[in-house]
């Protein structure tokens, strides 16, 4: 990979993720069910990018091996409820903590590379890990006596918030081994995934039902499926097939 094209991922690495970094501030303001925001988030996203396919004259040809298939499907249900416990999380917490244990994928992600991509850990690479561990004790309560941050709904908030860090690591491995496969048709088939992955669950819960929003709510119900949902993912998934796992979990 030449250096400008490293370059040119690794922005868009960054970007996608300042742009996933501000998703909790929207998500505080729209009145709906976990599960239903991000089967909502899930359709827009994927309509926004089949749009955006079009406009730019590229073609939809989901022409991939089986192998490749399975796993964008089973990543895409991965991410539905990755979104799932991530939104609890900021109804059981701050936006602050739930993103901070949210971030503790590159942790996950680094501790088993080794093991599925042979990539070499290094020393500061180690002191990464501790650094983020240790941050993560500090913002998880076990430090401080006080009540509002040692409180069970913020335990609750930290332990979804990790909760979604372990399957976003997930992804991130997984998606390591789906080659072959546009970057638009992917994340289009994922997005989708993940919103029919999560009907069973809603229909479940009985949250699969009419909903109305004030004005506000409805243009940033709109801006989490387009911005933080198909332009961020679009960024990421572009950017990541590009750079080695730990490179970009780092």
């Amino acid at each position: 990979m030449s250096p400008a094209n490293k370059k040119s991922a690794v922005f868009a690495l960054i970007f996608s993720m300042i742009i996933f970094g501000t998703i909790g501030i929207c998500r505080r303001q729209i009145p709906l069910p976990s599960e239903t925001l991000a089967c909502v988030r899930g359709i827009l996203g994927s309509i926004f990018l089949f749009l955006t396919m079009k406009v730019t004259g590229k073609k939809f040809r989901m022409s991939m091996a089986r192998g490749s298939f399975i796993l964008l499907i089973l990543t895409g249900a991965m991410i539905g409820f990755n979104w799932i416990l991530l939104f609890e999380a900021y109804n059981y917490t701050t936006v602050a903590i739930a993103t901070l244990c949210y971030y503790m994928q590159p942790v996950i992600v680094l501790l088993v590379s080794p093991i599925l991509f042979k990539e070499s850990v290094t020393l500061r690479k180690i002191v990464c890990v501790v650094v983020a561990l240790f941050g993560m004790m500090l913002v998880s309560g076990i430090m401080s006596p006080s009540d509002t941050v040692q409180g069970v709904g913020n335990t609750k908030g930290v332990l979804l918030g990790l909760g979604a860090a372990a399957l976003y690591a997930a992804v991130v491995l997984l998606n390591k081994k789906i080659v072959g496969v546009p970057v638009y048709e992917k994340t289009i088939v994922q997005l989708l995934s993940a919103s029919i992955a999560l009907i069973p669950y809603m229909l479940l819960h009985g949250t699969l039902h009419h909903f109305e929003l004030e004005s506000l709510q409805l243009i940033l119900l709109i801006a989490v499926g387009i911005l933080h949902t198909g332009i961020a993912y679009a960024l990421y998934f572009s950017s990541v097939e590009h750079l080695p796992v730990q490179h970009a979990a780092l």
